[in-house]
């Protein structure tokens, strides 16, 4: 099932001291999703953001869904936490959950939409048992925990292999891609059949947003 692109910048690369009037220029320059990195300094060798600054962005008046990346470890509270502050995704990884299948309905439950994420190194068989809980797989092209790094190219065949999973398994599941992306490689990573892309500096480093996600935009549909 062939699903319409989705531009999810992450706002690890945003300006923090003006992180509200940040996403609101986002989502006016054609941004779909806003994309939260969140890392605890134990499951990834960094310290980022926590539920509050997703209930902030809530009650500033952000209406586009919140997509939520759990770098943590364990998930459990941090689910229900970022469900509670108005988050509409959230996925994590399977090396942090003790019972991923739990994990997944847990976030069912609490309203949001449940994915999976896979480290360059993690297999797709973490997938084979739990496609019908899933609504988004997000596969990592770089290592995580740090913003700024450059695309692994094997993960290219990773995506195909994913897309191939995905489309056999008959649910509508979001292939989403976190890493390096930018506007020479998006092209390449959404003809290796990936629909949901994050992208970080490359979106936020430019003076003009409107005009980088135009142009991401008119790349991925190149292949679409």
């Amino acid at each position: 099932m062939k699903l319409h692109p989705i531009i999810a910048p992450s706002i690890l690369s945003a300006n923090f001291a003006k992180l509200g009037e940040e996403v609101d220029s986002v989502i006016a320059g054609g941004a779909d999703w806003i994309h939260f990195d969140v890392m605890d300094n134990h499951y990834v060798p960094n310290l980022t953001i926590g539920p509050m600054v997703c209930a902030a962005l809530k009650t500033h008046g952000v209406t586009s869904p919140i997509d939520v990346h759990l770098m943590v470890k364990p998930v459990d509270r941090l689910i229900n936490e970022f469900a509670a502050a108005g988050a509409d995704i959230i996925t994590f990884h399977p090396e942090a959950s003790e019972h991923i299948h739990r994990n997944l309905q847990q976030i069912r439950d609490a309203g949001c939409k449940a994915g999976l994420v896979l480290n360059p190194a993690t297999p797709l068989t973490h997938l084979t048992h739990v496609m019908d809980k899933l609504d988004v797989v997000l596969l990592m092209s770089v290592n995580p925990g740090f913003g700024g790094q450059s695309f692994i190219r094997n993960t290219l065949d990773k995506i195909t292999d994913l897309r191939e999973l995905i489309d056999n398994s008959e649910h509508e599941i979001r292939l989403e891609v976190d890493g390096g992306v930018k506007l020479e490689n998006i092209a390449e990573i959404a003809n290796a059949g990936a629909d949901t892309f994050v992208a970080g500096s490359a979106i936020f480093s430019q003076p003009d947003y409107m005009e980088i996600i135009e142009k991401l935009r008119a790349a991925i549909n190149k292949h679409n």
